[in-house]
């Protein structure tokens, strides 16, 4: 049953390779090189330039390589602009753009600049730091020429691929290469986060938020990152498929602020050798899940801890990432076909895709003048919190959503958990307002950050 199981995800997976792509046919057409792709395609790729006002401290202490890490908080701040410069893909004839976070992300002032010299003011419509992708509208755009997504699981290694940017501040460049990896999570790129197309088409700085293309012109995904030691390409570049940007033009044109993810409400970990051999599986496939939370939408559809997910609508997965990314892509409000090894049998089952609840409901506050630390932001722990801060999924009590400026200069951080004040045990929001009032001339606060728990104290 189980190598049947691999069999299905394997016709599966032939199915969607057997998608038809045009290669050169005669002598005539090989002559021509990319050009005829370039000239289609290069006019939707645009230029990015974006200002941000920044806070800079100003410290005597800067540059030191002992003091300014001793007294990062010291000193006065100033405004700052800041210039960065990147490029977008134009995806529907009204001035819609993808590009990514790193690019637009803040900014107060961005200027699009066509393949043709005309120029544009955009706003930025929905972005997410995670995913590093952004979408924008360029302001009083008709009629811009554009690229189709195409469907990113249909690409396959060895595809034919042209990056599309303006890398050094150059102006628009071309490069060329081909698909040398599919399914290359975080850990590749030198993040924790993300799913991405891997490609030798050489992208420097300046091409991020550029178009990956296909030789038909299609946009298969969004340039965001490459591998290097030197600050230059070495072969080695990550683009943002493009099933993950229409979810985000999808959610941007519903109006949207943020992005949202579907939740598992699970934690695992890949199928090792080890794990393949103890469950009877041919080859180290899937995600072992190791724990779920009261709340996931996986428990309600009957999978349970030590069950192993093996592939997500009929693709396969490998690790947690990769899940997630799967999840992303059908969307929020939809359900997914999860298969793989429930209660011990090859069993397929429906999970609803949903954002994270906020349930019990999110009880804010924000510390007063009177407290001992003023300005925090506090909310009570609930599942869409953990969500957004990638919290343990059995965590509970108060988290800091903004430490203020006291807070901060006190070393509290954004998504410490408050677990005592002065030995008294943290419940919820007001409990923390409660304490810090009651404060005299000495203060402790046990904070509980990752997986370590720190008592910070302070003379008041």
């Amino acid at each position: 049953m189980i190598r049947a199981v691999l069999t299905a995800l394997t016709l599966s997976l032939a199915t969607l390779a057997s998608a038809e792509t045009k290669i050169p046919t005669s002598q005539a057409e090989i002559s021509l090189g990319f050009a005829p792709l370039v000239k289609q395609a290069a006019p939707a790729v645009v230029n990015i330039y974006a200002k941000r006002v920044v806070a800079v401290r100003e410290s005597p202490f800067n540059g030191d390589p002992f003091f300014q890490n001793l007294f990062r908080d010291f000193g006065t701040t100033r405004p700052e602009v800041q210039n960065s410069l990147g490029s977008g893909v134009i995806l529907s004839a009204d001035g819609i753009i993808v590009s990514n976070y790193h690019v637009v992300g803040m900014a107060t002032d961005i200027r699009v600049v066509l393949n043709d010299r005309r120029e544009f003011t955009a706003q930025v419509l929905l972005s997410d730091q995670a995913n590093d992708l952004a979408i924008l509208q360029m302001d009083a755009a008709e009629d811009m020429p554009y690229l189709p997504l195409r469907d990113s699981d249909n690409v396959e290694v060895g595809e034919l691929t042209l990056a599309i940017g303006n890398p050094f501040g150059v102006g628009q460049t071309v490069s060329s290469g081909i698909v040398s990896g599919l399914a290359r999570s975080g850990a590749a790129a030198g993040t924790g986060q993300g799913y991405f197309i891997q490609t030798d088409a050489p992208i420097n700085p300046g091409n991020s938020g550029g178009a990956l293309v296909d030789v038909n012109g299609d946009l298969i995904g969004i340039n965001t990152r490459i591998l290097t030691r030197s600050g230059g390409s070495n072969g080695i570049g990550f683009a943002i498929p493009a099933n993950l940007v229409a979810q985000f033009v999808k959610q941007a044109k519903a109006g949207n602020e943020q992005f949202e993810k579907p939740w598992a409400g699970a934690s695992g970990q890949p199928v090792d050798a080890d794990i393949a051999n103890s469950i009877g599986l041919d080859r180290p496939i899937g995600v072992l899940i190791s724990d779920l939370h009261p709340a996931s939408p996986f428990k309600a559809a009957g999978i349970s801890a030590g069950d192993v997910i093996l592939a997500v609508d009929g693709l396969p997965v490998t690790d947690g990432a990769e899940m997630v990314f799967r999840m992303s892509v059908a969307g929020l409000g939809t359900t997914a076909k999860i298969s793989g090894i429930i209660d011990g049998e090859p069993r397929t089952v429906t999970v609803a895709l949903e954002a994270a609840p906020e349930s019990p409901a999110r009880d804010t506050i924000e510390t007063t003048r009177r407290s001992a630390i003023p300005g925090m932001v506090l909310s009570n722990v609930n599942p869409a919190i953990i969500a957004a801060y990638n919290l343990p999924l059995h965590i509970n009590g108060v988290i800091v959503e903004n430490p203020g400026d006291i807070g901060a200069r006190a070393g509290l951080r954004r998504g410490d958990i408050l677990r005592s004040i002065d030995g008294t045990e943290i419940t919820d929001p007001a409990s923390v307002e409660a304490a810090l009032r009651q404060a005299e001339r000495r203060l402790a606060i046990e904070v509980q950050r990752g997986s370590q728990r720190v008592v910070m104290r302070f003379r008041l």
